[in-house]
């Protein structure tokens, strides 16, 4: 029996040759999402999922990131087209209650922008996640953003431009599941090397 030759993977040859070194990436196109759903089974299994059928991504597999935007970040339109099963990273805001409670869900997003040339700069966005009103939830999600531009030294020169997105429901089964995302859809990749 001849043996075969074992080939080392990461063996990149002399001086890392053939290798890419990429920074971390950064996310460049992105879609505002809402949902709701309610089961008499289960949060994850049940309302969240139909809460992520609602909003539409359901086919997706969700990973969730703080709250920053890059000011390389652009809203677009939510595509038609997906690939089932494919990843998509999110800054979601994401409420679970039971029957007859409210379920409320929000994001406030926004950049700092130049008040000459209203040139973008650097993105927050703040999550609310609560039982109480859409109008209680705007509120608060004014507030979270205010409390975490006051300490920003941009804000001293640039003024903020935010939107907001929020969803609200009592669910009528035993669980219920409210959520608002930002969904990145394409990404930079800076070349260090």
């Amino acid at each position: 029996m001849r043996q075969q030759k074992k080939i080392n993977v990461y063996q990149w040859g002399k001086n890392n040759e053939h290798s890419l070194v990429l920074g971390c990436k950064i996310p460049r196109h992105f879609y505002v999402v809402k949902g709701c759903g309610e089961s008499d089974i289960s949060h994850h299994t049940g309302s969240f999922h139909r809460a992520l059928k609602d909003a539409g991504i359901e086919r997706h597999n969700i990973i969730t990131y703080s709250s920053v935007l890059p000011q390389e970040a652009e809203q677009v339109l939510k595509p038609n087209y997906y690939v089932h099963g494919s990843v998509m990273e999110t800054i979601m805001a994401r409420m679970d209650v039971e029957k007859g409670e409210r379920a409320t869900a929000g994001l406030i997003y926004g950049w700092f922008c130049d008040r000459r040339r209203g040139e973008k700069r650097d993105g927050y966005v703040c999550e609310y996640m609560g039982k109480d009103s859409v109008k209680d939830a705007k509120g608060m999600l004014e507030c979270m953003i205010q409390e975490l531009l006051e300490v920003d030294p941009l804000s001293q020169r640039y003024d903020f431009k935010s939107k907001m997105v929020t969803k609200s429901f009592i669910p009528k089964k035993r669980y219920g599941t409210a959520l608002a995302a930002i969904c990145f859809m394409d990404y930079i990749y800076p070349l260090v090397k």
